[in-house]
């Protein structure tokens, strides 16, 4: 069991979130999992130029490190990923990896997968980890969970949200041992599904990369 904890925070090892995505692979860690952190802010990810190539071809036009993390978290059993809020939305480093993954929406390719959110912000961290929550499912996976802190409210609050976290890490490690169905995700899941098969079908030409790929899933 692999999971990948993506931070997207400038700030290094003085992240406040940082501390959350660590605390989740921990609590995954005390379960057996094996994990792996990611500092997004390490990685070149262009900006997407919305060309669609990658509907086409399965692969950007851009040669940066995205492939390479796209290779990471398609290995992986499960994610957390976080964000501080920055002006009630992800931040640009996150905002630019997930305007990548156009393709990966399109093809579902987290599906079997489970995920987890986590934020650290001023005002509002639901509104972030909701956010990351949304795009899980839009890519195909089950959401385990989210946890947040207002660093307004100082360092007792982070403390709080790092035992949460922990506990989610656990949680999310044993969504993926017991393959844990949520049925209310599936529907919106399902629901998307239905949505991308009719895209496909109908930009069969145009995307013929997208096209195969769902007839060898038996999704066509």
């Amino acid at each position: 069991m692999r999971i990948l904890g993506l931070n997207s925070s400038p700030k290094g090892k003085a992240s406040q979130t940082r501390r959350l995505v660590q605390a989740v692979l921990d609590g995954a860690a005390a379960k057996g999992a094996e994990t792996e952190y990611i500092d997004l802010r390490k990685y070149t990810i262009e900006y997407c130029i919305g060309c669609r190539k990658c509907f086409a071809t399965g692969k950007c036009v851009f040669d940066d490190d995205y492939a390479p993390l796209l290779e990471k978290m398609l290995a992986a059993d499960g994610m957390v990923w976080g964000s501080p809020n920055y002006s009630f939305c992800v931040n640009a480093p996150m905002k630019a990896l997930i305007d990548r993954m156009a393709d990966v929406i399109h093809c579902q390719y987290f599906d079997g997968k489970y995920c987890a959110a986590v934020c650290t912000a001023g005002r509002d961290h639901a509104i972030i980890t909701r956010f990351l929550a949304n795009n899980f499912n839009d890519l195909g996976a089950y959401v385990t969970g989210t946890a947040g802190a207002l660093v307004t409210e100082g360092e007792a609050a982070v403390a709080r949200a790092e035992i949460l976290s922990f506990s989610l890490g656990q949680a999310l490690a044993d969504d993926i041992v017991s393959q844990r169905p949520y049925f209310d995700q599936h529907v919106a899941i399902d629901a998307n599904r239905l949505d991308f098969q009719a895209k496909i079908r109908q930009y069969k030409e145009q995307w013929p990369y997208q096209y195969e790929y769902w007839e060898k899933r038996g999704w066509g």
